[in-house]
């Protein structure tokens, strides 16, 4: 089952790359870099030594870089990790290795590395349990673990997996704040802080930026736009913003401890 799953992250993924670091398409991975960024900030220091699980491009990767001893950018997926080498050759990036990698089964020794980075992928993969066992497994102890994702509210009834699974079938499922925080736990970390903060997103760029089939985009344009008229919730919780149609997005951030 996992196995079929990371073919489908593969084949998905591999559509995207090209348009992965796009802030114009892909404004939740651009547009809140930054916050991350300053968010990891008090645990940042020139001789980190640093992995990133499930980086895509290595988006956060390379923004760490130049703050960094050295960076390990880990992906699934051949042509995210070939995209984001050619953009760090392009800046002139030159401490970030890429690596292909499962996230669930990490190639490296235990107590590698002084800080690990997960961001937007527990929704994505198989075994979000196994990925955290994993990301603390890597870690020395005391190290900073750092993740942020998608969450599912707390106090949203519908189902908003189904859309977005529709629109990306290598979707798995929204987390919540709660469970995520179980989960870290049970890897053995420790909890320091959270945050979280709503994204509203256009829905253009972000179904294109997925290359979502036209029909399958058309479908879930008219289920958002049923909702805003009082139809069926989908759980996206959608609305209007200069005259386009958006939806909303729950981010959290975590920074814990590994043991």
């Amino acid at each position: 089952m996992a196995k079929r799953h990371d073919e489908t992250v593969v084949r998905e993924f591999s559509k995207q790359a090209e348009t992965f670091g796009d802030p114009r398409l892909n404004t939740a991975y651009t547009r809140h870099l930054a916050r991350l960024v300053d968010y990891m900030e008090p645990e940042l220091d020139r001789e980190d030594v640093v992995l990133e699980v499930a980086a895509g491009t290595g988006l956060v990767s390379r923004a760490l870089a130049h703050r960094v001893r050295h960076v390990t950018a880990l992906d699934l997926t051949p042509a995210m990790l070939e995209q984001g080498k050619r953009e760090a050759d392009r800046d002139g990036v030159t401490n970030v290795t890429f690596t292909r990698g499962d996230a669930a089964d990490l190639p490296y020794l235990s107590r590698s590395f002084t800080l690990v980075v997960c961001r937007f992928a527990l929704h994505q993969v198989a075994d979000p349990e196994a990925v955290l066992r994993e990301m603390a497994r890597v870690s020395r102890p005391g190290g900073a673990l750092f993740i942020q994702d998608v969450i599912r509210p707390e106090d949203v009834a519908a189902d908003p997996d189904r859309i977005e699974r529709l629109r990306d079938p290598s979707h798995n499922a929204l987390l919540t704040r709660a469970r995520v925080t179980e989960l870290v736990e049970a890897a053995g970390a420790e909890v320091k802080r959270t945050e979280t903060f709503d994204h509203v997103r256009p829905l253009a760029p972000w179904l294109e930026q997925a290359r979502t089939p036209d029909d399958d985009a058309a479908r879930i344009r008219k289920e958002l736009e049923a909702e805003l008229s009082g139809g069926p919730a989908t759980g996206m919780r959608p609305c209007m913003v200069d005259g386009e149609l958006c939806f909303t997005h729950t981010n959290l951030l975590v920074h814990a401890c590994a043991p």
